[in-house]
C-alpha cells in the first residue's frame, strides 16, 4: 500500500484556511498541523499565569493575550497559536486582516506530552529568531520547571531552569516579578 505525500501549503494559503476553520491548527514549515487539546491541569497553569501576568501589566503599554492569539514567528516557517503573547507596543500585523501578529515581546507555552518535544526543539528555535521577543517560558503543568529564555544585550540567549516552588520569576522585558506558586496554585488538583 503506497501513500500519498501530503502537499506543502504556502503561508498565504495556510492563513486562508485557518481563518475559515472550526478548529485551530499551526503552520509548521508548508505543513497544517491540528493542535492537541490540553489538559485541565495546562489549562489552568496557563490561566494562573496569565491572570498574574494581567495584573500586573494592566497600567503598562503592555497587552496579554491567550491562545486565540495567532502568532507569525518566522513567515514560511511558523505561525503559531502560543499559550501566552504579551505585546508592549504598537502591533505589527502579517496582513491587512490585522488578526495575526509579528511582533510579540513575551511568549510562553506550556508544554503538554505530545508537543514538548517539539516546543523544547524547533518551536524553541524559532522563537529565537524572532527580532521582537526579549523572553519567553516553557512551562511544564506536571511538577515546578520552568525553563526562562532571555535575549542578553548582544543578541545572545541565556536559559534558567526555576525549578524551586518558592522562588520568583523576574521578567525584566515586562518590569515585573511572579511567584512560582501563583503559577502552580491548585495544580495538583487535577491530573497531570
Amino acid at each position: 500500500m503506497s501513500t500519498m505525500p501530503h502537499p506543502k501549503f504556502t503561508q498565504a494559503e495556510y492563513l486562508e484556511l485557518e481563518r475559515a476553520a472550526e478548529r485551530r491548527s499551526e503552520f509548521i514549515d508548508g505543513e497544517i498541523v491540528m493542535m492537541a487539546c490540553g489538559s485541565l491541569r495546562h489549562s489552568l497553569v496557563a490561566n494562573n499565569l496569565r491572570t498574574a501576568l494581567t495584573r500586573r501589566l494592566e497600567d503598562s503599554p503592555c497587552d496579554v493575550f491567550d491562545s486565540d492569539a495567532r502568532v507569525c514567528v518566522l513567515w514560511g516557517k511558523l505561525i503559531t497559536y502560543p499559550d501566552i503573547s504579551v505585546l508592549c507596543g504598537p502591533p505589527e500585523f502579517v496582513d491587512n486582516r490585522k488578526d495575526t501578529l509579528t511582533n510579540p515581546t513575551f511568549l510562553v507555552e506550556v508544554l503538554s506530552p505530545s508537543t514538548k518535544d517539539f516546543d523544547r526543539g524547533e518551536k524553541s528555535l524559532q522563537y529565537r529568531r524572532l527580532p521582537s521577543l526579549r523572553e519567553y517560558l516553557l512551562v511544564d503543568p506536571a511538577s515546578v520547571n520552568i525553563e526562562h529564555y532571555k535575549r542578553l544585550p548582544n543578541g545572545n540567549w541565556e536559559v534558567s531552569e526555576i525549578r524551586d516552588a518558592d522562588s520568583a520569576i523576574t521578567l525584566a522585558c515586562l518590569g515585573c516579578e511572579i511567584p512560582v506558586t501563583e503559577i502552580y496554585r491548585n495544580a495538583e488538583k487535577y491530573p497531570a
